[in-house]
């Protein structure tokens, strides 16, 4: 019987470009894993403990997959996602997994049918299609497999070939897994991010509560704009003591600031005092974006700027459910102004990384290539989210060569809680890539090998060294 995957997936149909990717893709396809940003939980390293099930480890926490069966009818608390108030959700996994499986067809062409298709055979040794008729046999197969002690987290760590794997906490959070999984011995490598959204965004949930405990945790006092500005810094050195290398920053828009000292404090005291004036909350998260820029120059971290999202744009399905349901919606994103205050403050330090991200695609020829193109500062950050997709890496190499080159990007990072799907992810980057460089390479604008020392650069170095890994 064939497999759910092809080993010529994403490469051209036939000719010299075919068999140019398929040489690439082989001297690349074993490189180790470079997962740099991410959200995969670092309890699961730190306990070892086996995953639960596999509508637990592959259905309920994924929002690629409910969200698609939510826009067709399937309820959240049908697929077992919890609600924020305990009222009762669907427990029981096999019926999870069922539903799943009977709705699996909605994922055809979808980039969620790769990795998971990746993820059945190729982890789990499944070859025959998901659906209704074969969702019990592939349960217990998965079931079978994730009670072997190969199965848990560290062992699939070292099989997934993993070098490195960057999670993310926010500014409040102890980081006490991280210390688990130092403490244990193990040599994997899990290091943290900071993410300060809860504590620089006004509009944040609890936001003047994180404020105050954000002065508890680092022995400042937060009530004032320098003990403010020193507590970020001392939760930025605590992360960097458990590895981080970068901070991230998920912002509504690109928008930067750079206020005078005397304006930037007496902007902190009015929203501090609980300002409701939007346009102060605005100019609030754009200055900070600057401030932790400035920290960036200073401690080294590289800044991650990850823009453009309508977050929880269903206040219904937020209610109920909190954060990360499916309902974070793109919206178009101003760079080139946006990012002014900022550049003109660091966009010129040679040894300052600010990575941006966009969920803006008509932004890239038009603003960020160039922009990364010239400023020293910046990066562009891979083809992200909606647009992590074979159509949206091959849009990314096409409209951001042309003005930035590749090294003025970063390589891949797959930005996933599915840790299952990790491999799957990289390695269908992998493939856009090769098949991108084969096609330059037959076009004859590109030599063969400087198309393997490329394939080699995307697939591992570029992001080793934009992460200072």
């Amino acid at each position: 019987m064939a497999g759910l995957t092809d080993p010529d997936l994403l490469f051209a149909a036939e000719g010299r470009a075919l068999s140019i990717a398929r040489d690439l893709h082989a001297g690349i396809k074993d490189l180790p894993i470079i997962s740099p940003h991410g959200h995969t939980d670092p309890r699961w390293y730190a306990l070892n403990e086996p995953f639960p099930d596999p509508a637990q480890l592959l259905v309920v926490p994924d929002h690629y997959i409910f969200r698609m069966l939510f826009s067709q009818g399937v309820r959240l608390e049908d697929l077992g996602v919890p609600t924020l108030d305990g009222s009762p959700v669907e427990t029981d996994p096999r019926a999870i997994w069922r539903r799943f499986a009977e709705h699996y067809y909605l994922f055809r062409g979808t980039p969620t049918r790769l990795w998971l298709d990746h993820v059945l055979e190729h982890l789990f040794g499944i070859e025959e299609p998901l659906n209704a008729s074969t969702a019990s046999r592939h349960y217990d197969t998965i079931a079978a497999l994730l009670q072997r002690d190969d199965y848990r987290p560290r062992a699939l760590f070292e099989r997934f070939n993993i070098e490195v794997i960057a999670t993310t906490e926010g500014a409040l959070d102890d980081l006490q897994w991280h210390k688990t999984i130092r403490d244990s011995g193990w040599q994997g490598r899990v290091i943290t991010a900071y993410r300060p959204d809860a504590v620089v965004d006004p509009d944040f949930e609890g936001f003047s509560a994180n404020l105050d405990r954000l002065g508890e945790i680092a022995g400042c006092d937060t009530g004032t704009w320098a003990g403010y500005l020193d507590a970020h810094r001392q939760r930025r050195a605590f992360f960097k003591s458990f590895g981080a290398t970068s901070s991230d920053h998920g912002h509504p828009t690109a928008e930067t600031a750079n206020l005078s000292d005397a304006a930037a404090e007496e902007l902190f005291n009015r929203i501090r005092r609980g300002s409701d004036d939007e346009r102060e909350r605005k100019l609030f998260r754009a200055q900070m974006l600057t401030e932790m820029a400035k920290m960036s120059r200073d401690d080294g971290l590289v800044t991650q700027i990850h823009p453009g999202s309508w977050r929880n744009h269903s206040p219904g399905v937020f209610q109920k459910f909190g954060r990360d349901k499916g309902f974070d919606i793109p919206t178009r994103t101003d760079y080139a102004a946006a990012l002014k205050p900022l550049l003109d403050c660091v966009g010129l330090e040679r040894d300052l990384s600010i990575i941006l991200f966009t969920l803006d695609e008509t932004s890239y020829a038009r603003e960020l290539a160039p922009l990364a193109g010239v400023y020293p500062a910046l990066k562009l950050g891979p083809a992200w989210w909606f647009h992590d997709s074979p159509e949206g890496m091959r849009r990314f190499r096409e409209m951001t060569t042309e003005t930035a080159g590749f090294y003025n990007t970063v390589g891949f990072n797959d930005d996933t809680r599915a840790f299952p799907s990790i491999p799957a992810r990289h390695d269908v980057a992998r493939r856009v890539d090769c098949a991108f460089l084969a096609r330059l390479v037959a076009e004859h604008r590109l030599r063969e090998d400087e198309a393997h020392e490329l394939a080699r650069e995307l697939a591992y170095t570029l992001a080793k060294k934009a992460y200072r890994l």
